[in-house]
């Protein structure tokens, strides 16, 4: 991409643009939650919409000229509803956490009672982590993932639940590679009179394709990331039953947020449009194709599958028997020196630190948009196993470093 206009006013940030294009073209993107935008999406996020004050909703906003904001917002709305089948959809949020606010806001009162999978198990912050808001501002009990099969323990969820007697049970995860029971988690939440938000951050594109069983029609809500498994514009999104709608319009604006990002809802509009082409079934499918490939190929060289595999875009890989000697931490960051991007992750029944913790997360959104198919991912696998295997040796590193090169090479994100 060019930056020359940055670039007559600021060379700094051009260099950096620059060099980030280049890190990302030179580089495999493995983080889980990471993918790879169409230029036609990055165009829209930097269109003059960017200028834009929309507070409010279409047809209903707090400011005149939002014609054209309320034609991309209308157009991410009803796109949203086809790929997903939901009732009502606010695309306002400015992240996954923000969707996730925005539910409890609807909902909840300050104190109330919270039911999530623990952080270290493979949650997210905003289920009601000490450090998040979330956890600051409601009573949170956690569930866990049963460290022997690395799996959901519905039956263990149901009777937490009940004597937890939460006000909202959350699912979803950040962390977890085996689909969820999204009915098993409503029976509990049912049981215990408590709401139920089904987060599908991660999963939001494979879900659209089904590749994932949807929680839509089961939860009472359901949010996620716009960026991550669907390809669209940066952001976060909430759907609904139409009997929840006014709380939760209310709850995002102007409950938590102040104007929408109206370049980023372009984004989502045009990157839900790409989703609505036959293509991104395809591209959905081989992404979950890519995962299982690169998880079996680990299991080949050794390497411990939480759960034993995967369901979706990810494998989480558990260290400590393979390589007792090497952290995730320690994996981590041999992997980047060769352009293996991804990242350390706990595990179930985590015996270091969070900081640096036994396991390794890998995702396959953005090299399948590369092109990548299942054999490409056995090269990757082999590749990982290399460096994990030989850690410090700088020979082994520069002989990797030229696969993933010789890899990136013939799988440009750009052309």
């Amino acid at each position: 991409m060019r930056y020359d206009k940055v670039r007559e006013v600021d060379d700094a940030v051009a260099d950096a643009l620059e060099g980030e294009d280049e890190r990302q073209e030179d580089t495999l993107a493995m983080i889980a939650s990471e993918n790879h935008a169409s230029e036609a999406v990055l165009q829209a996020q930097g269109s003059a919409l960017t200028n834009k004050y929309a507070e409010g909703y279409p047809g209903s906003r707090y400011y005149a000229g939002c014609e054209y904001a309320d034609d991309v917002e209308e157009l991410a709305i009803e796109r949203a509803k086809e790929l997903w089948g939901a009732d009502h959809v606010n695309v306002q949020p400015h992240s996954g956490s923000s969707a996730n606010m925005g539910v409890y806001f609807a909902v909840l009162e300050p104190g109330d009672k919270i039911l999530s999978l623990d952080l270290t198990h493979g949650g997210h912050l905003s289920h009601g982590h000490a450090a998040n808001f979330a956890g600051k501002l409601y009573e949170v009990e956690h569930y866990e993932i049963d460290p022997e099969t690395g799996r959901i323990d519905y039956d263990d969820l149901q009777e937490t639940a009940a004597e937890f007697d939460p006000d909202m049970v959350v699912s979803g995860f950040s962390a977890y590679p085996r689909a969820v029971d999204w009915e098993a988690v409503q029976a509990a939440a049912d049981a215990a009179d408590a709401y139920h938000m089904a987060d599908i951050a991660h999963i939001t594109g494979l879900v659209a394709a089904g590749e994932h069983p949807s929680p839509v029609g089961i939860a009472d809500f359901v949010t996620g990331s716009t960026h991550k498994t669907i390809r669209a514009g940066r952001g976060g999104i909430i759907m609904c039953d139409e009997e929840y709608a006014d709380a939760v319009d209310s709850a995002v604006f102007p409950g938590a947020q102040g104007g929408p990002l109206m370049h980023n809802v372009a984004g989502k509009a045009v990157g839900f449009g790409e989703a609505l082409q036959p293509e991104f079934a395809e591209y959905a499918a081989q992404v979950v194709q890519n995962a299982k490939a690169l998880g079996a190929r680990l299991q080949e060289h050794g390497f411990s599958l939480v759960s034993g595999g995967t369901d979706t875009h990810l494998v989480l890989a558990d260290l400590r028997e393979s390589h007792p000697d090497v952290s995730g931490g320690d994996a981590e960051e041999a992997l980047d020196e060769v352009g293996i991007v991804l990242n350390a992750n706990t595990v179930p029944g985590e015996t270091r630190s969070a900081f640096d913790p036994s396991g390794i997360r890998a995702g396959t959104p953005a090299l399948t948009t590369r092109g990548f198919d299942t054999d490409d991912m056995e090269t990757v696998a082999d590749c990982i196993a290399r460096v994990v295997d030989n850690i410090g040796d700088a020979e082994v590193y520069a002989e990797v470093a030229a696969d993933v090169q010789e890899l990136c090479d013939d799988h440009p994100v750009y052309d």
